[in-house]
């Protein structure tokens, strides 16, 4: 089958990995990305990317209604992963946030109903239900999100589900949990702590560590993804995670662990305001289509830790501000 894509944000963790794995399983599909680089948008991985001949980079916003419509024109799918996605940096300053995540993803919407694109993924998060205290949220779980951040992907995903209704325009939604692998920009927490014991730092651990994450491997999310194209009913949401719990604590164990270093590498660090404690979601809905994750966890958390001590020429100027 031979498809058009846009990716958005194509250049951050996430996207970049999509696009690596789309170009791979389908030999006929073609690529154009739009990302804004900004400091989580890596060029050097679109340099890496711009190696396949089928990948098209374009630097813009997807605020930016003249440069969405140029780029949405004609294509088949869009997958919309450019967000600001910080918790911390959300904190400190919400306007990027609000500007990125919601007005762009409204952008791209109106421009893919205007010209009729047949598939719309956007991609949101499980931080959009909130701390559960047990249990896993299912897809109509109430949203409660926590942060400025997870508040901004919620009404992301409020104004999906507002063109369903008043457009009749089938966009799907995805709640993803968190992610981990290879081209995550080293402030996440994995990376962070990789990069930071590599360089013989302590690792900034939030208050006792108790806060409880579910752990997916980024290709797992993007076969989740591709999956949904394909297989999704128009207009739905599907939550995508690993049932892989694990707090920040026994995460931060196994990094330690794995790179050979003891618990007196950890700096204790004052907790972040409202720090959600739990994230779980239910993910048998996209599992009845035949989904699940194939990715073991320790596995390929050593090869993700492998990959950042291969990889300095990728990691050592994000870090240093180059």
């Amino acid at each position: 089958m031979t498809r058009s894509y846009l990716v958005t944000g194509g250049a951050g963790f996430i996207g970049s990995n999509f696009i690596r794995q789309l170009l791979a399983e389908e030999p006929a599909a073609t690529v154009t990305n739009l990302d804004l680089l900004t400091y989580s948008g890596v060029a050097a991985t679109v340099a890496e990317l711009d190696a396949d001949s089928r990948h098209t980079f374009v630097r813009g916003d997807i605020r930016d209604a003249g440069t969405v419509d140029g780029v949405v024109a004609g294509v088949d799918v869009i997958v919309n992963f450019a967000a600001e996605s910080h918790v911390d940096r959300s904190i400190l300053g919400p306007r990027p946030f609000l500007e990125t995540n919601v007005v762009g993803t409204g952008v791209l919407l109106e421009a893919a109903r205007r010209l009729g694109v047949e598939r719309f993924i956007h991609v949101s998060t499980d931080e959009v239900y909130g701390s559960l205290a047990e249990g896993s949220a299912t897809e109509d779980h109430r949203l409660d999100p926590s942060s400025p951040y997870s508040a901004s992907k919620a009404g992301a995903d409020l104004l999906v589900g507002s063109y369903r209704v008043t457009h009749g325009y089938p966009a799907i939604t995805t709640r993803c949990t968190n992610n981990f692998g290879p081209y995550q920009f080293p402030e996440k927490v994995i990376p962070l702590f990789v990069t930071n014991l590599l360089d013989g730092k302590k690792v900034p651990l939030y208050g006792d560590g108790r806060n409880e994450r579910d752990w997916l491997h980024v290709d797992d999310h993007c076969r989740a993804i591709r999956l949904l194209i394909d297989d999704g009913e128009p207009g739905d949401t599907y939550n995508i995670g690993a049932d892989n719990q694990l707090t920040n604590l026994e995460l931060t164990r196994r990094i330690l662990d794995a790179v050979g270093a003891d618990e007196s590498m950890i700096e204790r660090v004052t907790d972040r305001p409202g720090h959600d404690l739990r994230y779980a979601v239910d993910s048998s809905k996209i599992r009845r289509l035949g989904w699940k994750p194939e990715r073991d966890f320790d596995e390929h958390l050593l090869r993700t830790i492998d990959w950042y001590r291969e990889r300095r020429d990728w990691w050592e100027p994000l870090r240093s501000g180059e």
